[in-house]
């Protein structure tokens, strides 16, 4: 792995928050899936393109663009090896060919490719240990006239649906795990056009949407699936058994107002942030 600037989550990517994330891709991925189309409807991948995937993880996007870019190549870059050995077995399950994946912190990696015309993140570049320099190196990977298209939360609140089906959990959430310290550090569309203009892009526009997010199949199962969680379970590891059993049963009752016969969908929202060069 090249020069690391943003050590603390290349730790926590490396650790159990990371191989989490590798052996259940499905899981984490049914969240987000339904904010490809319009993430990618603004990447606006042609077919030719040299596309740059930041905190890849275990590769849907990066397979997604590769795609797209069917007769260019995509590039995946992430710190975390798990994730990154699991983005290599499903790429090559699927006979993806124009795809490679690099382990490396995007904020300071040497880019081999002499400038990508499109780079997308669906959220990973909410992690970067300095945002400015970041998206700094960002703007010099892309070619003239490129484009940035990422993803990234929109705030939740207390009164999201999120928070009302996991309220029980509120008084136990003290602290972000290690992997996702950072998660809101691009929240404010001020601070996100501030940043960019910073780091050189210009055209930046900041667009809400809005979707139900896949979380299992029915409550018990969405309830396993956000216990299992990093931040969950983080916050949980000293909490003794009794306790977090009745805590389950009240989150499990809790998601029952999202069942829906596609399975536990709770509405979310996010940006969708496009800049050139």
């Amino acid at each position: 792995m090249s020069a690391i600037a943003n050590r603390e989550q290349a730790k926590a990517w490396n650790d159990w928050e990371g191989q989490l994330w590798a052996d259940h891709p499905e899981r984490y991925n049914a969240m987000l899936d339904a904010f490809n189309v319009p993430l990618f409807a603004a990447a606006d991948i042609a077919a030719h393109h040299a596309v740059l995937d930041v905190g890849c993880g275990t590769g849907l996007t990066t397979r997604l663009a590769a795609r797209h870019a069917h007769r260019g190549h995509a590039l995946g870059i992430d710190l975390s090896a798990p994730m990154l050995e699991r983005a290599r077995q499903d790429a090559a399950a699927e006979n993806i060919t124009n795809i490679t994946f690099e382990q490396g912190d995007a904020q300071v990696h040497p880019f081999a490719v002499p400038g990508f015309d499109t780079i997308i993140s669906r959220g990973g570049v909410m992690f970067f240990a300095d945002m400015v320099a970041a998206f700094t190196h960002l703007h010099g990977a892309l070619a003239p006239g490129g484009r940035l298209a990422f993803l990234g939360p929109q705030p939740g609140g207390p009164h999201s649906a999120y928070a009302r089906a996991t309220a029980a959990l509120a008084p136990y959430l003290h602290e972000p795990s290690p992997a996702a310290r950072g998660m809101g550090s691009l929240l404010d569309p001020a601070r996100i056009t501030e940043v960019l203009t910073e780091a050189g892009f210009r055209a930046i526009e900041i667009t809400p949407v809005s979707a139900d997010m896949g979380f299992g199949a029915d409550a018990s199962d969405a309830a396993d699936f956000i216990f299992s969680m990093g931040p969950t379970h983080h916050n949980l590891r000293d909490v003794d058994t009794a306790t977090v059993a009745a805590l389950h049963a009240q989150v499990q009752d809790a998601l029952g107002e999202f069942e829906t016969p596609q399975g536990v969908r709770i509405p979310g929202a996010v940006w969708i942030v496009t800049a050139a060069r």
